[in-house]
């Protein structure tokens, strides 16, 4: 096989057919929701780099609103989701002391 990925079959019965189908819609949602988050985190740590207080601030409430609506989804774990969020905070709340 010259391809990394097996070939998958077609399912034979209706209901496999029509899983098949949400899989890929499904698929397609939750690849666009990491995407944003993983966006919306960058966003923030690029801000911090900056030096940007009220800029990072600013990301950083976009940040927790698209975190949390990811996490509430399932896509990335809720303790990730908290985890990314408080390390986040920190770093905003050291710049904005300095």
């Amino acid at each position: 096989m010259a391809s990394g990925k097996p070939k998958k079959k077609n399912p034979r019965l209706a209901s496999g057919r029509k899983r098949a189908r949400q899989d890929v819609k499904l698929n397609a949602a939750n690849t666009s929701l990491r995407s944003k988050y993983r966006t919306a985190v960058k966003n923030v740590e690029k801000a911090l780099l900056g030096g940007d207080k009220a800029k990072a601030t600013e990301l950083f409430a976009k940040m927790q609103a698209v975190v949390d609506t990811v996490a509430d989804k399932g896509i990335f774990h809720k303790n990730k989701a908290a985890r990314d969020k408080s390390r986040l905070s920190a770093k905003v709340k050291a710049l904005a002391a300095a």
